[in-house]
């Protein structure tokens, strides 16, 4: 499990699923930062993992501030599915 930060709005939502690093993941949370005082655009932080690390974040059973932290533009995410009722 980590976070994902998505610097743009690729219309990613949460349960989607990205091709990120050669694993699919899917997206447990979406956070839309940067909307009133921030960058020229948005920033979405998302939590990722994989299908077997869902109980553990639902349950949350793990430390937001120990997650490792990486960075994307919006055009460079592989996106399979947008997520909510969105599909790509």
């Amino acid at each position: 499990m980590q976070k994902l930060i998505v610097h743009g709005d690729p219309g990613l939502r949460k349960d989607g699923v990205i091709n990120y690093d050669g694993r699919e993941l899917r997206v447990f949370s979406v956070q839309r930062q940067g909307e009133y005082h921030g960058p020229d655009e948005p920033q979405l932080w998302c939590t990722v993992g994989t299908d077997d690390e869902r109980e553990t974040f639902e349950k949350k059973e793990y430390v937001p501030h120990w997650l490792g932290v990486d960075t994307i533009d919006a055009e460079a995410l592989d996106i399979v599915k947008k997520g909510g009722d969105l599909t790509v």
